[in-house]
Formats: structure tokens, sequence, C-alpha cells
């Protein structure tokens, strides 16, 4: 018999929000959730047995698969994500919302790779991509002989030629790849966002009153993933590695470009095409012999690491993950900007009678939990924080972000970067205990030999850097 129970409904942030909103107005009006409210969990007006919560997509998902969410809206391509590594989890797709179009494309630089058959001239084939596991069954149904993934946490579209020969990367259409200067290969996916559900809790739940206004929304088309074919084995010479005659640096996009825009100012080393409006991927300099490119800052420690960048700008949380992650890495940092400050903190409900992690953790003994949860962004950091601290056992949780909604309900504990605490306190939050104070800072390799020109480079560049450490900040 179907149990009535609160139905617990995970809906997408970003750019999905306005177009499933009003998907759901004329069914559930779910309050403050097209307009961007701060607030992670939200209320349907009229409805107590409906429970809603925002999360970023990529964490639905997996929100679903743990039936912590009966029901959740979100890309199909991150449902394939999932499957592709993990293909036994009980997700059900319901149906296609017809909302957020896109495919999901592997592709070349225009230059360098035009079709699949010039991988097989590549001695390594280097894959970037933010769905890594559809990027790896890529590679092996091509049958390419040897590869690399480079996981990143976004704009993989960046990373050919320089940092990757194919990017598997979801875009609108074709046209969006090749306005980004790539050739579109082969196409995986052509899809949208969908209505998924928990297996259990479509049999065990009664989830008809929201099942019924969504449902007829959409339209009915199975999104099916496509693979290649291998490819043939070719006798041409792969095309050698040029060496490397320039110095590369790479600076942060997102919420960090600000304070790096304005330590380069400060420096005297502005960049053409990066500054307070403008974020391109390739920013020119003109000290000759630099090289620039924004990406992710979570992904340079690992690029500086493998030689790949010579430099870069990024923030201390995002390189100590990377150290806990490999303690034998070359990486380190040679200059603390001192801007983009924040607090890495361990974050709980505000309902908790607890003003320190050591007293949030004996009021977790006395309630006689056995497993702690640990949400964080960086996962590395959370698992590092919590042997320190001496927990029992505990189970560290890889989120995307929206992370202030984990907690109390899908995460007893939170590690998260707070600088005022206004977004804490609009989410009924409060930080326990700091684990670091991040801040924009330089990194580079330990062991690097660089020589001519290039080492000349790098000290002009640092010099600079130098110059902007304890400027007035403009921001």
């Amino acid at each position: 018999m179907r149990k009535s129970a609160v139905i617990r409904l995970a809906l997408p942030s970003g750019d999905l929000r306005v177009p499933v909103a009003r998907l759901l107005s004329s069914g559930l009006r779910v309050e403050g959730y097209g307009e961007g409210s701060r607030s992670y969990r939200l209320r349907v007006r009229g409805r107590e047995d409906v429970a809603v919560r925002v999360f970023r997509e990529k964490d639905i998902p997996i929100q679903i698969a743990l039936g912590n969410y009966d029901l959740g809206v979100c890309n199909l391509t991150w449902v394939m994500e999932m499957q592709a590594r993990f293909p036994d989890q009980p997700i059900v797709a319901l149906q296609d919302m017809a909302v957020g179009a896109c495919g999901l494309y592997a592709a070349g630089a225009e230059a360098v790779c035009n079709s699949l058959a010039d991988l097989r001239l590549m001695p390594v084939v280097r894959i970037a991509s933010d769905h890594p596991n559809l990027a790896e069954a890529f590679a092996m149904a091509a049958r390419l002989p040897v590869y690399r993934i480079q996981a990143v946490w976004g704009a993989a579209e960046a990373y050919p030629p320089e940092d990757a020969d194919v990017a598997v990367v979801a875009a609108s259409d074709e046209s969006a790849l090749r306005q980004e200067g790539l050739q579109p290969l082969f196409c995986l996916l052509e899809s949208s966002a969908w209505l998924i559900a928990n297996a259990t809790s479509l049999v065990s739940k009664d989830l008809s009153s929201v099942l019924r206004p969504l449902m007829g929304v959409g339209q009915s088309h199975v999104g099916t993933l496509r693979l290649p074919p291998p490819l043939p084995a070719s006798t041409r010479r792969a095309r050698p590695t040029p060496e490397r005659r320039v110095l590369r640096m790479a600076v942060p996009d997102g919420h960090q470009q600000r304070y790096v825009v304005d330590a380069l100012w400060a420096g005297g080393l502005p960049l053409e095409g990066y500054d307070e409006s403008r974020c391109l991927r390739r920013p020119v300099s003109s000290l000759v012999g630099l090289e620039v490119k924004a990406i992710r800052p979570h992904d340079m420690p690992q690029l500086v690491a493998t030689g790949e960048m010579g430099l870069a700008v990024t923030g201390r949380d995002c390189l100590m993950e990377h150290l806990y992650r490999f303690p034998s890495s070359p990486v380190v940092e040679v200059l603390d900007l001192g801007r983009g400050q924040f607090d890495l903190s361990a974050v709980v409900s505000e309902e908790l009678p607890a003003t320190t992690i050591a007293e949030a953790l004996e009021r977790w003994r006395s309630q006689g939990k056995a497993v702690l949860r640990v949400a964080a962004e960086l996962p590395a950091v959370a698992d590092h924080y919590a042997r320190s601290r001496h927990f029992w056992r505990y189970q560290v949780i890889p989120i995307a972000g929206a992370s202030e909604g984990f907690v109390p309900e899908d995460a007893d504990l939170l590690i998260e970067g707070t600088e005022t605490g206004r977004t804490l306190a609009e989410n009924r939050l409060k930080a326990v205990d700091v684990l670091f104070r991040s801040t924009t800072c330089v990194i580079a390799r330990r062991d690097a030999s660089l020589g001519g020109r290039r080492r000349e480079v790098f000290e002009e560049v640092m010099g600079a850097l130098r110059r902007a450490v304890g400027a007035p900040q403009r921001v």
C-alpha cells in the first residue's frame, strides 16, 4: 500500500530556474523560485505536503538515487553522467520537460582536430570535460589506444588546443561550439531538462498530486546516449608535441575575477579582454612571451602540477583541496595577494545547541548519531578536517554548489566559505569552527625549471604581482 507522506522535490538552480518555474506555475507555485530567491528551501503555495529544495543540477540525480528526494528536474546529461559509472541506480526518467535543450558534444580545436579520425594521429588524446564519466565512455567506445581524462569544474571549451585535444561539453548547438573555436566531432546526446524520480518512491508513495500537473507539460521522448564506433587504426605518424617557448599563466573566472583584475591593474599588468565586464578565455597581455587563459580556479593546481601552466592565480581553498588530495604534488604558494578573503568554516544548523565544533560533536554523540554526514564542494579538505577533529564514522558528500540548503536534512555539517555570514543567516545556519582563511594567491611548481625568456617573463609577472600586495583595492 502506498504511503501518504511529504513529497520531496529537487529543483535546479542557474539558468533553468525561470523556464522550470514557468512550467510549474500552472499546478505548483513554488514561492520565490523563478525570482531567484537566496533561500534554498522553498514552499509551494497552498501545499503543506510538498517540500522543495534547490540544488545545482549535477547534484540532483545523486539526491534522487539516494532516496533523499522523490522527484527532481535536471538536464538528462547529468543523469547519464552518473549512470555511466553507476548504472544500477534507482532513477527513472519520466518525461522530457522541453526546456533547456542542448547537446553533449565531443569537439576539438578547429586548427588541430577536424574529425574523429584525427584522434588516431595523437600519441595521447587529452580529453577535458565536466562530464568525465561520459568522456571516458566516449574514449573507450572509440578504442583510443592512449587517452587522459581531465575532469574540470567547468569551461571545458577553453581547454583545446593548448591543454586538451578534445572537450566533451554541453552546448546549445554546433554553432555555439564553432563560436568558441571548436569543431564538433560527435554528438553523444541531445538533451534537455527532464522530470526524474526515485524508483522506490514511485511504488511506495503516492506522488500523483505532483506528477499530474507536471506530466502534461513536456513531451514524450526518450533521450539515448550515442557512442562512436571503434576508430580504424592509422599508419600515419603522430604529430610531435611542439616545444613550449612562452610562459603560460592561468587567471580565474567567476567570483575571484574582480580581485585578480584589481591586482593586475595595481601591479601594472592589465590584460586586454579581462576586466570587470569581460572575461575572454584567452585575454591578451602586453608582456611579450606571456600567454594567459581564464579558467575555473579549482582546476588550476592540477594544470600547474602537470606543467601545463607555469603559474596561476587561484584561491588558497583550491590549493589546499589539491594538496590534501595529492600530498606529494610539486605545487606551492609563491605569493599571497591578500585579496578576496573569506573564512572556510564548519557550518551547522542554527537550531543545534552548540557554538563550537567540540560542542557539536558532543551533542551528536549524545543523540547516538552513528555516521556524521559532511557536505562540501572541497571533499579532500572536508575529509582532512573530519580526521583532524577525530570524527568517528563519517561520510563526505561531494557537492557542486547551492550548498547552504544541505544542512540539516541532507547533511549534519557543511564545509563552506563565509564572508559576511548573511547567506548563512538567511538559511538558518551558523559557523562553529574556522578551518583556515582563504585569500587569492599565486601558485607555481616547486621544481619548475624555466630558462631564457620564460624565466625572465616569470620574474616580471611576479614583480608586478608583488607590487599589487598592499596596494589599495578598487573592489
